[in-house]
């Protein structure tokens, strides 16, 4: 299965990294001159590395060093306590925002063990793709699924427990259903939805 540079358009983050890079098309070439296609495996695993290291910059760079540092704190109630987003709302906000961007591209976090029942697994495939990257945490859990009469490619990659400021959260929270998470542990997943026809 080969996937179009035009739905590449919508993941502006993506385009912008790997265009620069000089991966999608070469710096003389338009977009509408020069056609691309790419495994969607391959646009999946584009699509994670920049989310990956997104929310790591942010995860390390703002929140822990702020907190740290005693200028501000992260908080689950981040809009009512004008503080920050916690890295997983960091994550699911700029899904929200990438969702409507109308190019089809959808990724969320769900666990087997969610403090936010909304991020349970929400199909069969998720609940087997969370069981998979739970042994096998280094390779995505893939594979193609069909939800209203539509195609989709859907890749399930595990979701480290990267810093402290993860296990604080989960390991202390109040709703966790879990409560002894520890350093690289898989916490849940980040599933990637891509379009691909019908």
């Amino acid at each position: 299965m080969t996937f179009s540079n035009k739905l590449l358009w919508g993941v502006p983050m993506l385009v912008v990294g790997l265009g620069a890079a000089g991966l999608i098309w070469p710096s003389n070439a338009t977009p509408e001159s020069t056609s691309v296609s790419l495994p969607v495996e391959t646009v999946a695993d584009y699509v994670h590395a920049v989310i990956e290291a997104d929310r790591t910059f942010y995860t390390v760079h703002v929140v822990e060093r702020l907190q740290s540092k005693g200028v501000v704190v992260a908080s689950e109630n981040w809009q009512e306590k004008n503080t920050l987003p916690l890295p997983a709302q960091f994550l699911m906000e700029s899904g929200r925002l990438i969702a409507k961007k109308g190019a089809g591209v959808q990724y969320r976090l769900i666990s087997l063990w969610p403090i936010n029942k909304k991020n349970a697994a929400a199909s069969e495939f998720e609940k087997t793709g969370l069981g998979s990257v739970l042994t096998h945490p280094n390779r995505p859990y893939t594979g193609f699924v069909k939800n209203g009469g539509n195609r989709y490619f859907q890749a399930v990659y595990a979701d480290l427990a990267i810093t402290q400021a993860c296990l604080g959260c989960h390991n202390a929270h109040q709703d966790s259903p879990k409560r002894d998470f520890k350093l690289n542990d898989v916490m849940g997943a980040i599933v990637i939805t891509i379009p691909v026809g019908q």
